[in-house]
């Protein structure tokens, strides 16, 4: 895997792998990583004060090796922001979270809220959006995990809606390779960094 890089520095002439090879390796990578609880609470700090603001933010609920995403959800949910979570169904779709007793596991071992169902514009009313990755580059690129759910997903987005992306700090790629279908994030939220793609729009609360 390439390493992280700042924009400005030269790209590498090294090839790119192939986005199902670069998967299996940061998917590895993930595997073999231990949990550290400290950095965890980190990135969790950075992410809240990112979207501090918000009125509603739509998140995720991790799977063992990504990044945790549960503290996140119930600080939001706690302090009053309205928090949507994915319903993995063939086409997008949402719910409100309601705390853990109302999730329950989904498709491919992701919990997922049982609530009544929204449909795929409910995006649309997110002010902040939390989207999961296996690496993006400081130009706002993201490789997902495969399926395109998200990039359909983001289809039923405000125009004005921030995205970010929860990533190990390895995980910051000077390249990856891309489709034109792949959406761009505008923030990346690490350990040890919280990184600017694309210059900060405004947040409409409604």
């Amino acid at each position: 895997m390439n390493p992280g890089a700042g924009e400005g520095q030269p790209k590498s002439s090294v090839p790119l792998p192939d986005k199902a090879t670069l998967r299996a390796e940061l998917q590895a990578a993930r595997t073999a990583r231990a949990p550290d609880f400290q950095l965890a609470s980190h990135r969790t700090e950075r992410a809240l004060s990112a979207c501090a603001g918000a009125s509603v933010v739509a998140a995720y609920v991790a799977r063992a090796g990504e990044p945790e995403t549960v503290a996140l959800i119930e600080s939001l949910h706690r302090s009053g922001v309205r928090v949507l979570l994915p319903v993995l169904t063939t086409q997008p779709d949402w719910a409100w979270y309601t705390g853990v007793d109302g999730l329950a596991p989904g498709p491919r071992g992701i919990d997922q809220p049982t609530g009544a169902r929204l449909g795929p514009q409910a995006l649309a009313q997110a002010d902040w959006i939390w989207l999961p990755g296996l690496a993006g580059t400081p130009d706002g690129r993201r490789l997902g995990t495969g399926g395109g759910w998200y990039d359909r997903a983001l289809t039923h987005s405000r125009g004005d809606a921030q995205r970010g992306l929860l990533l190990f700090d390895d995980e910051v790629l000077a390249e990856i390779p891309t489709d034109a279908w792949d959406q761009p994030v505008d923030l990346l939220v690490t350990e040890h960094q919280s990184l600017r793609c694309r210059p900060q729009r405004a947040v409409r609360n409604i």
